[in-house]
C-alpha cells in the first residue's frame, strides 16, 4: 500500500472518441487484473477515511481496495456487496468526482485520486464472471409479506434486505421491465442494460416476486394491496418533467428528456417504438437543442450524437462551473462534439406548427440565490437564434400525485408533492406504509436511493418484528 508517490493516477483508457461516437457501447475499457492491483495500493489507508465518509451507503473503500491490491478479489466482492446491493451500478453510474474520489486524501495532496469507481466495478464484474454473485439463501422462511410499489433501485434494494431476513417480497412495476430509470432512463453508453438484467435476475431467483405492468390507483388500489400485505414500501421514484413556461413551449418536437431516453432505450433492448420508428424521437439528421445542465441533460445531448444528429446544442443558463451534472460527464460530452452554450437561457419556441427555432437569451450571474449559487439574470438586448428540428427538455422532475393516482387521497404529501415520512421510521402517516428514495427526498443520484432502500428496510423489518410479536401475545 501507499504507493500513491510512486504510481501515477490512471482510469481505465476510454475508447476512441470517434468509434465510441458511432455506437452504445460503455466508453471505458476494463481495467486489467495488474492495473486494478496498481490503483488500489495507492490508497494511503489514511485514519480517517474521506471517500467513505463521502459515500451515501459508507462503503468500506480502504479495506477492498487493500484486499484487491493482495489479489484477494473474493474478499474484496464480499466485502464490497456487504454495504452495497448494486456496486457494479454504482462502479459505472456514481459521480465519484463528486463523492468519493472528490474526496479521497491523496487527490486532496494533489497526487489524483484513487481511481475507486473503476475498481469497484472490476471487483463486481470479476465477482459474476467467476461465479461469486449468488442468490439470497434464506435461512428460515417468514409467513409476512411486503408489498414494495417502484421497481427502481430504491425498491430493489429494499427487496433485497427484506428477503435476506425471510420476508415474502412482491415488487408491483407500471413498466414492462423492472430497473426503473437504471433500465430506461440511463443510457447503455453509461449502463449497459445486461448489468440491470442479470441483477434482477438474480432478485427473481432469491424468491422476489415482480409484478409488471402494474398501475396502483387502475389494477388496485392502495388500500387494497396494504391488505394483501403486512407492509407497504412506496418507492415510485419521481418522473413528472418540469415544463418551461415560454411561448411556444406547446409546439410539436419539443419533449421531456424521459420520452427521450425511453425510447432509445427500448430501440436499444429490441423494442417496437412508433415515436422513433417515424422519426419523431430520432435524432438523426437534425439540428438538437437540450435545454438542462444535469446528468440527464449530459445523457440526452451524447444520445443524440450516438443517433447521427446534424448538430448538438446544450443551452445552460449558468456557466460551466455552476452546472449541477458529473464534470466529468461534461467532459466526455465535449469530447463527442456536443456544443455547450453556457449563460444562455431559452426565451421563446418559433414555428408553425412544429418547433423551427429558438429564440435565446445570453445570461449574466448576479447575487447567490438559497442554494448558494449565483442567480442567472437575462443580459439586456443579447437575444439570439438557433435553428431546432427536435427540442428536449431536461430541466428536472418533480413527483406525480400519488394520493390520487393510489386512490388513497389520506396519504400525507409536503408542499413538493413528495411523500411526508417520520425521519426516524421512514413510515408514512398510514399505518405500515413506508416511502424511501427519490419519492421522499426529491429527483437525486441512485446511490441515495439504494441507502434509502436499505434503510427502509431496516424500518419494515422492525415494524413487522413488532406487530408479529404483537399478535403472539394477544394468541
Amino acid at each position: 500500500m501507499l504507493k500513491f508517490v510512486d504510481l501515477k493516477q490512471e482510469t481505465p483508457q476510454k475508447r476512441d472518441t470517434q468509434k465510441r461516437r458511432d455506437d452504445f457501447n460503455e466508453i471505458y475499457n476494463e481495467f486489467i487484473n495488474t492495473k486494478a492491483k496498481e490503483q488500489s495500493s495507492r490508497c494511503s489507508q489514511c485514519g480517517v477515511p474521506f471517500c467513505q465518509i463521502h459515500c451515501p451507503l459508507s462503503n468500506n473503500i480502504p479495506d477492498w481496495l487493500k484486499l484487491t491490491a493482495e489479489g484477494r478479489l473474493e474478499e474484496a466482492y464480499e466485502l464490497s456487496q456487504s454495504t452495497n446491493n448494486m456496486p457494479e451500478v454504482c462502479g459505472r453510474i456514481c459521480p465519484q468526482d463528486r463523492l468519493c474520489e472528490g474526496n479521497c486524501v491523496i487527490e486532496q495532496s494533489g497526487h489524483g485520486t484513487v481511481t475507486i469507481g473503476s475498481i469497484e466495478k472490476y471487483i463486481t464484474d470479476t465477482a459474476w464472471e467467476k461465479g461469486w454473485v449468488k442468490p439470497v439463501k434464506v435461512k428460515k422462511e417468514l409467513k409476512q409479506s411486503v408489498g414494495i410499489i417502484g421497481a427502481g433501485p430504491a425498491g430493489l434494494a429494499c427487496a433485497e434486505e427484506l428477503r435476506k431476513s425471510g420476508f415474502q417480497v412482491t415488487i408491483y412495476d407500471r413498466y414492462d421491465r423492472p430497473g426503473g430509470l437504471l433500465i430506461y432512463g440511463i443510457p447503455n453508453f453509461k449502463l449497459e442494460k445486461f448489468v440491470v438484467e442479470r441483477r434482477t435476475k438474480l432478485l427473481k431467483e432469491s424468491g422476489i416476486k415482480f409484478v409488471q405492468n402494474f398501475e396502483v390507483g387502475k389494477d388496485k388500489s392502495l388500500y387494497q394491496l396494504k391488505k394483501e400485505h403486512d407492509s407497504i414500501l412506496i418507492s415510485t421514484g419521481v418522473y413528472k418533467a418540469r415544463e418551461i413556461e415560454v411561448t411556444g413551449h406547446n409546439l410539436r418536437n419539443i419533449f421531456p428528456a424521459m420520452e427521450f431516453l425511453t425510447a432509445s432505450n427500448r430501440k436499444g433492448l429490441g423494442d417496437k417504438v412508433e415515436l422513433f420508428d417515424n422519426g419523431t424521437l430520432n435524432a438523426e439528421g437534425k439540428n438538437i437543442v437540450v435545454i438542462g445542465g444535469g446528468d440527464t441533460a449530459m445523457d440526452c445531448v451524447r444520445t443524440a450524437v450516438r443517433q447521427k444528429a446534424k448538430s448538438v446544442k446544450c443551452l445552460y443558463r449558468r456557466d460551466r462551473e455552476n452546472m449541477p451534472g458529473s464534470a466529468r460527464e461534461v467532459g466526455n460530452a465535449i469530447e463527442e462534439g456536443v456544443e455547450f452554450l453556457w449563460l444562455s437561457s431559452p426565451k421563446k419556441f418559433l414555428g408553425k406548427e412544429k418547433v423551427e427555432e429558438v429564440i435565446v437569451d445570453k445570461m449574466i450571474l448576479g447575487e447567490p440565490d438559497s442554494s448558494g449559487r449565483k442567480t442567472p439574470v437575462i443580459r439586456p438586448g443579447s437575444e439570439f437564434r438557433l435553428q431546432a428540428d427536435l427540442v428536449i427538455k431536461s430541466l428536472g422532475f418533480d413527483p406525480e400525485n400519488l394520493p390520487k393516482l393510489f386512490d388513497a387521497s389520506e396519504l400525507a404529501v409536503s408542499q413538493w408533492g413528495t411523500i411526508k415520512i417520520d425521519l426516524q421510521t421512514m413510515q408514512t402517516n398510514l399505518d405500515g406504509v413506508f416511502a424511501a428514495g427519490d419519492i421522499v427526498r426529491g429527483a437525486s443520484l441512485v446511490v441515495w436511493a439504494i441507502r434509502d432502500g436499505r434503510d427502509a428496510a431496516a424500518q419494515i423489518e422492525k415494524y413487522l418484528k413488532a406487530k408479529a410479536e404483537k399478535s403472539f401475545k394477544a394468541a
